[in-house]
């Protein structure tokens, strides 16, 4: 059986789009609307998603964002994966969401690859919850105190600038700062830097 994801977006071309790219990657997809809707849908069966599924949301939405979908979900113990799709503005929101407990996020604009890449790996980790890695804490233990700054700040979905003038250094030195934190970390974007920081490996 494959795998179902639920996809929640109020942008129907997105999801028309999104929803074709992965029924071809050998998913099955469900989409909605809006947070409400799914959570009706979710209602009338109970509460029981089908087998192994994943849900694809949105963090901005009217009505209901994805994040009050998520804290929704939580209360009523459904531990369905979730990975959001975010706006940079709106990365803040979504390293809060990972630090209670969603599976990931994604910055616009992102590849087919990114997305699949993105929910097997959320549907992975809902089959067993890693606990703190190691590895990750070794890995943290190289970064200079200037480099933790910076990736503090980082992590915080703040921008160079910001983290220059916060800082006080010049948005070079954060350039170089930043670089050299993700190569001796060894990801690649804001999500894996968020997992790592959080002690997933």
């Amino acid at each position: 059986m494959r795998p179902v994801v639920y996809l929640v977006d109020d942008n129907e071309a997105f999801r028309r789009s999104t929803a074709w790219l992965l029924e071809a990657a050998d998913f099955s997809v469900r989409d909605y609307p809006g947070a409400r809707e799914f959570l009706v849908a979710l209602d009338r069966a109970n509460g029981n998603a089908a087998g192994e599924a994943c849900i694809v949301s949105d963090i901005r939405m009217p009505g209901m964002s994805g994040v009050e979908l998520h804290d929704e979900l939580r209360k009523r113990e459904c531990t369905l994966p979730i990975v959001f799709i975010t706006a940079h503005g709106d990365v803040p929101l979504a390293v809060e969401a990972m630090r209670k407990g969603a599976s990931d996020f994604l910055e616009k604009p992102f590849s087919e690859e990114r997305l699949v890449h993105a929910i097997r790996g959320a549907l992975e980790q809902h089959q067993e919850a890693p606990a703190r890695s190691p590895d990750a804490d070794r890995k943290l233990a190289t970064l200079t105190p200037r480099e933790r700054q910076v990736m503090e700040l980082v992590v915080a979905g703040k921008l160079n600038k910001l983290v220059a003038d916060e800082l006080g250094i010049s948005i070079k030195t954060v350039e170089l700062h930043r670089a050299n934190m993700m190569n001796k970390l060894g990801v690649r974007n804001l999500p894996d830097l968020v997992r790592l920081t959080m002690g997933q490996p």
